[in-house]
């Protein structure tokens, strides 16, 4: 949320593309009004701390929000919209899903190429359908156009 007349500030942040078997990892973030994009499919990843690398971002989050340690992820995009710079990653997934630790959103979940068009997916955990945020479609969107998985 911005004040009229204030500029936010800028923003930078490190978010990562992680597949398997032609489906993309995807959190359902949590539904707190005060967060962007509250109760949507989104990317795991976040923002870089002072004088980190987005490198060194991305592997952090990872390893914060579901104790991956990603071995091998390559910058497919980096993409400013407004006061938000992304960095976006990308790589396989190595691990099955149920041995990622969820400490951060609602729910965790491979999306497949129909989830993905179509903008929504459904949570088994919640037991409802959300929309994914439309930045991440569209990145994701552009990701399959490249036949990246």
């Amino acid at each position: 949320m911005s004040l009229p007349g204030i500029e936010p500030q800028p923003v930078e942040v490190a978010i990562a593309i992680l597949y398997q078997d032609n489906h993309c990892l995807m959190q359902l973030r949590d539904d707190i009004p005060t967060i962007i994009y509250p109760g949507h499919w989104a990317f795991f990843g976040g923002h870089l701390e002072a004088g980190e690398s987005p490198d060194e971002g991305v592997r952090r989050e990872l390893m914060e929000e579901i104790g991956y340690e990603a071995p091998s992820l390559a910058l497919f995009d980096r993409q400013t919209t407004g006061h938000i710079t992304r960095n976006i990653y990308s790589g396989p997934l190595t691990v099955p899903v149920e041995a990622l630790i969820l400490t951060e959103g609602m729910d965790k979940k491979l999306c497949t190429r129909d989830e993905i068009v179509q903008g929504a997916a459904y949570s088994p955990k919640i037991k409802q359908t959300r929309p994914i945020g439309p930045p991440h479609q569209k990145i994701l969107l552009d990701f399959l156009a490249k036949n990246l998985i």
